[in-house]
């Protein structure tokens, strides 16, 4: 391990144990999948390793509604139903998982803010589909938006930059945030005329004070690494003009090719040209802070490929 490594990683069974089950397509083997690629590259001695952390309801209600975790503590004990129209199930000790999650990207926040490292990875995180007042997508507790929360309530910053280049366009954090003159969000994600959740459209780009904070990029399926380095050098001029002081990337191996559930065709070499890139916009902006959220992705050698890709160009930037 380097005496001084600069990136954190998050690692451990607390946050692997997200999941729906073996045969759901977000199943608990992804972060194992992942952690066995880290060791094989030798990842694993080059970033200061992180255990997981859970966080408290108070926390959580920076973003979410008391009803709603009402809701979920109660599904978690029960273990049945759904805690949305159908795509996520209900588990037992769900409510702890999803903590978990919670807990762990703001574990690696406070790490960044507090100078113990400078750019981190939660590889089971970037749950972007829940809302406010419900779940979405697989998506219990949306981390992200109670890290854009917290980045405000418990440090001051005001101006951060949330970017996504998951296959899915990451609507719990656009809708919610969508009015904030202050989040600055740009996704590029598979078209939703093909693809759930269906929005994203590129006329979305927030609404009252905050137009023209929010950058939507539908990418047509089959779209692939040439066509995202083609439209990439637009993000990155959005995000130079808004001078963030934190960088959120939730990188989502879903949109790599052979995905079973979407239809983009990357490499993991765009999702590590957009994590270099974004590396050098936080050295610039943000005193180099960067956190990078796992997102989607159920082909787990895509995962594998794209994790490591990105913490490689975290280690390297």
């Amino acid at each position: 391990m380097n005496s001084d490594p600069s990136v954190c990683l998050f690692v451990g069974d607390d946050l692997g144990r997200y999941g729906f089950g073996h045969g759901h397509p977000f199943g608990p083997e992804r972060m194992h999948v992942f952690w066995e690629a880290v060791q094989e590259q030798g990842l694993d001695k080059q970033v200061q390793l992180c255990e997981p952390q859970t966080t408290t309801r108070d926390v959580i209600e920076q973003f979410h509604s008391a009803a709603y975790v009402d809701k979920v503590i109660a599904r978690s004990i029960s273990g049945e139903g759904f805690l949305d129209a159908g795509d996520t199930p209900a588990f037992p000790g769900m409510l702890e998982a999803a903590s978990f999650v919670v807990g762990t990207t703001l574990a690696a926040l406070d790490k960044i803010m507090d100078g113990n490292c400078k750019r981190a990875f939660v590889p089971i995180a970037g749950l972007h589909h829940a809302r406010r007042n419900t779940a979405a997508g697989f998506c219990v507790f949306n981390d992200c938006g109670v890290a854009i929360e917290v980045l405000r309530s418990r440090y001051g910053l005001q101006r951060i930059a949330y970017v996504d280049i998951d296959a899915h366009h990451g609507d719990g954090v656009f809708y919610e945030f969508e009015n904030d003159p202050d989040l600055i969000f740009a996704d590029l994600h598979e078209d939703g005329k093909f693809l759930y959740p269906g929005t994203g459209d590129v006329s979305e780009t927030g609404k009252g004070e905050a137009d023209g904070t929010k950058l939507n990029v539908p990418m047509p399926p089959d779209a692939t690494d040439e066509m995202f380095m083609k439209v990439w050098p637009t993000v990155e001029a959005f995000l130079e003009k808004s001078q963030p002081e934190f960088i959120i990337l939730q990188c989502g191996a879903d949109s790599i090719a052979g995905d079973p559930i979407t239809h983009l065709r990357y490499s993991e070499a765009a999702h590590a040209h957009a994590t270099r890139r974004l590396c050098h916009l936080a050295d610039a902006h943000c005193d180099g802070r960067l956190l990078a959220l796992g997102g989607g992705g159920y082909n787990h050698n895509n995962i594998a490929h794209a994790w490591t890709a990105v913490l490689q160009a975290l280690v390297d930037a």
